[in-house]
């Protein structure tokens, strides 16, 4: 930024502006750097977003938890009847099963057995089915991680909006302070000249008019300021009474910085990121997807005990020699498993993941787009506000020996009072004048540095 000079009168201004307003309340003032870091702490959205990601990481564990083996352990003890025919039938779930019992005729004598069974199972190969499930995982985890990141860094940046918001609410009301106080000073004068029957008494009701819209004004930009101020605690969780902003060193152009922003940052900007792991996700279920169609090979082993009060020649014994243990077995085999329509379901979803990358992709170049705009026309407000600072110096010290002249004149009867209130006007003009082009020169640079991915780095610069 260029060094802007100007007369005395407008260094005055600049001390004026350098007393901090909330100096006079006895509270630390908060920096901006402390604003952000408050509000990255404690505000809700941001917590509830990292508890999603740890839901996420949470997750993670459970996908590679699917994958030990399989070890199911049973046992059961059974009194019924023991009744059944030859024949064979599909299982239906809700149908028990009898073992033996065919007789000629029914036979509805209960019997009691009991049997005990352990059944595991591990997948041997899946062919990256696990190994695509798992990274699938972890994509929507720096997903999640990332989307937090685009949420911070949004925070920062509307808390670094609203900061300069304050500052230009704090320099407004010093400058409706100094507008109140010359109309004050005014109404001073014409009341003594009317008094002396030098002026008439319409001036001194003209200036009455003047100096109320003058209070008025300054209590609007003060309401205003506490607006922002409550904006402010609502972000960072600083109660409102006790939150005091600190912008003495951004208030004084003079000392002013230049502020360097890094463009090559925009690969890791969170706006472009979050979009970029999008992709990575998409691409990561594609794989997950094509890897899900493929055969799996098993180990499955079992091992079970049975008894019965039923003796192999089916002599009905007491019920309870049908508990304990009187035979065992065990089985041991490999199995593989495909559905030979996986090729068709495949193709299906694999179409329906195709589309969503090339919408993730066009995401991307839509945001890369979007920002590239913004710096773009951030650079151009810069320009404009700082060849317009170069002027504004001259306005303010040019409209206060004005002013200062006026008043001198009107006193000596050489004007009338429009006059007069014209060059304060003027003056009052100028300084607001400055106002908005100084604040507007820090919101350019702050657009540009959300664009370019140079958010921490302006906030630094801010000090």
């Amino acid at each position: 930024m260029h060094t802007f000079s100007g007369g005395n009168h407008f260094r005055f201004f600049l001390v004026g502006l350098l007393i901090p307003i909330s100096g006079i309340f006895g509270q630390k003032p908060y920096s901006l750097s402390d604003l952000t870091d408050s509000a990255l702490r404690n505000l809700p959205l941001l917590l509830e977003k990292k508890a999603l990601v740890s839901s996420r990481q949470s997750a993670v564990t459970d996908e590679k938890h699917r994958y030990i083996p399989f070890l199911r352990a049973n046992a059961q003890v059974n009194l019924g009847s023991d009744n059944s025919l030859p024949g064979t039938y599909f299982p239906m779930g809700i149908i028990p099963s009898t073992s033996s019992g065919i007789s000629p005729e029914n036979n509805g004598q209960s019997a009691m057995g009991s049997l005990a069974v352990l059944y595991g199972e591990y997948t041997l190969f899946d062919f990256g089915y696990r190994k695509a499930s798992i990274q699938s995982a972890i994509s929507n985890v720096d997903l999640e991680s990332a989307d937090l990141d685009r949420l911070r860094y949004q925070v920062k940046a509307d808390v670094t909006r609203l900061y300069l918001g304050f500052l230009k609410k704090q320099m407004q009301l010093e400058i409706e302070g100094q507008n109140r106080q010359r109309y004050e000073k005014i109404f001073s004068v014409i009341q003594a000249l009317t008094k002396s029957g030098l002026r008439p008494g319409s001036d001194s009701s003209l200036a009455k008019a003047e100096l109320s819209k003058s209070i008025t004004g300054f209590n609007q930009v003060l309401g205003s300021l506490e607006g922002i101020r409550e904006q402010l605690s609502y972000y960072t969780a600083i109660p409102a009474d006790h939150l005091q902003v600190d912008t003495i060193s951004i208030r004084n152009p003079v000392s002013a910085r230049p502020i360097f922003l890094d463009s090559n940052l925009k690969e890791t900007n969170p706006l472009i990121a979050y979009y970029a792991y999008v992709n990575k996700v998409y691409a990561s279920d594609e794989q997950q997807i094509a890897k899900s169609f493929q055969p799996s090979v098993s180990l499955i082993a079992s091992t079970w005990t049975r008894a019965s009060s039923i003796t192999a020649e089916g002599e009905y014994k007491s019920l309870g020699t049908g508990l304990g243990v009187q035979r065992y077995n065990y089985l041991a085999g490999i199995s593989i498993q495909y559905d030979l329509f996986n090729g068709i379901h495949k193709r299906d979803k694999l179409e329906t993941i195709h589309f969503q990358q090339k919408a993730g992709i066009y995401q991307l170049q839509q945001q890369e787009l979007a920002l590239q705009s913004a710096a773009n026309q951030a650079d151009l407000s810069i320009h404009t506000a700082e060849s317009n600072l170069l002027e504004l110096p001259v306005q303010i010290g040019s409209a206060q020996d004005v002013y200062n002249q006026k008043i001198a004149q009107y006193k000596a009867g050489l004007i009338s009072l429009v006059d007069l209130t014209n060059a304060a006007f003027v003056l009052y003009r100028s300084l607001n004048d400055y106002t908005e082009t100084i604040t507007d020169w820090y919101l350019a640079h702050l657009d540009k540095a959300i664009a370019v991915g140079s958010l921490d780095r302006f906030i630094q610069n801010i000090k």
